[in-house]
Formats: C-alpha cells, sequence, structure tokens
C-alpha cells in the first residue's frame, strides 16, 4: 500500500487552460446585440448581459461599457433538457432554443422591474455544441470568476425562477429587492435582506471596479 500524497491525484493541463483562453477570446469577440437578439436561433451555451443605460444606481458600469462591452453585469449558461445525464443529447444536431430563450428570459426580467429600463441593457453569446458542448460550464464558471459580474458575484437572484406553488417560504431575493417587480417574488414569504445593506454591497463593488 502506498502512503498517500495529496500531489498524486491533481491533475493540471496547460493545454486544457489554452482551450478555456482560446473560447473566451472567441466569446468576447462576439457581436452584441439589444436584449432579446434580433433573431431566434436554435443552441445551448454561454451569454453575457452588458448596461449601457442612464440609471444612476449602475453609473460607474455604463461608464466602463461606453466605448466597449468590457464589463458584464451578468454571465450565465444555457443548457439542453437532459444535458446533466447526457450531455450528447440535443447538441450534435441543436433541436432547442434554449439559448435564446434564457436570454429573452432575462430581457422580460428586466423590462418588468419598476426601475430598469430595458433599452440599456445588451447581450452576447457563444453557442457551443458537439465535443465543444463539454465546455459550456467551464466557460460560464472562467467568465465569473474573471469578471466577477455584479449580479452573479455581490447581489444574488437576478436568475432565480418562480419556486412555484408551495415554495413560496424562502425571501425575496437581494434583485428583487433592488429592482421590484417580478410578481411571483412579492408571494416570497421569508424575510428579505434590508435595502440600505443591498445598497451598501453595491458600493463596496463599485469600489473594486
Amino acid at each position: 500500500m502506498n502512503p498517500f500524497k495529496r500531489e498524486d491525484h491533481v491533475f493540471h493541463s496547460p493545454d486544457f487552460q489554452e482551450v478555456v483562453k482560446d473560447a473566451i477570446r472567441f466569446f468576447n469577440g462576439t457581436p452584441v446585440y439589444q436584449i432579446p437578439p434580433p433573431e431566434k436561433f436554435l443552441g445551448a451555451g454561454v451569454y453575457s448581459l452588458y448596461f449601457t443605460g442612464k440609471e444612476p444606481i449602475y453609473e460607474a458600469i455604463s461608464a466602463r461599457n461606453r466605448t466597449s462591452y468590457d464589463l458584464p453585469i451578468y454571465v450565465g449558461k444555457a443548457v439542453p433538457s437532459g444535458w446533466r445525464q447526457a450531455r450528447e443529447i440535443g447538441l450534435d444536431k441543436p433541436v432547442s432554443s434554449v439559448l435564446y430563450s434564457r436570454i429573452r428570459e432575462h430581457g422580460k426580467s428586466i423590462d418588468i422591474s419598476e426601475n430598469l429600463s430595458l433599452s440599456g441593457f445588451q447581450c452576447r453569446f457563444m453557442i457551443l455544441e458537439k465535443a465543444e458542448s463539454d465546455l459550456i460550464g467551464t466557460i460560464e464558471a472562467a467568465l465569473i470568476r474573471f469578471y466577477r459580474p455584479l449580479w452573479n458575484s455581490f447581489i444574488d437572484g437576478f436568475g432565480n425562477h418562480d419556486p412555484g406553488k408551495g415554495r413560496y417560504n424562502q425571501a425575496k431575493s437581494e434583485w428583487d429587492v433592488l429592482h421590484p417587480g417580478r410578481s411571483w417574488a412579492n408571494r416570497c414569504l421569508g424575510k428579505p435582506a434590508e435595502l440600505h445593506r443591498i445598497e451598501a454591497k453595491l458600493k463596496t463593488y463599485e469600489d473594486t471596479i
């Protein structure tokens, strides 16, 4: 029996890191559109949302994006049904518009909020299919680590869905406190975070960008 050495179990691949960097370079070079994209399309993949609007609450982010789309406010992924159990389903020949639908769904959340205008938001996205679909989660995580988007890393809840009947004992998310408007969020019965504490987190974030 060999003695335990942690280093014997650690995998490291510079080649893999280069693949991820190459994918991110491609992602950052994709076209930017208003939300939702101008045409419905098939495929799964990774996306980011950008803010360039005039709402004072995100002035620091908007300023970063005026000359180039440099700082996403949110990064996410969209995978087809069954992806976690059998990733090949629907990825060799995409039959679902899950990526387009996810971006469109986010647009609706922004549009119905009481203090945001959808016209101030843009998106970019990368479709990953066939063997490259295995990178969906990896690319999403890499983008979040690199950019630390506000709605991923500091203010939680933007990507939440209606929990459904019988599950409203949870608290309204920070995002829904900051941007009221989603009707299902108002049915959440838990005690939400106080607005002034969320605003303090936002100020902390602004000081880092």
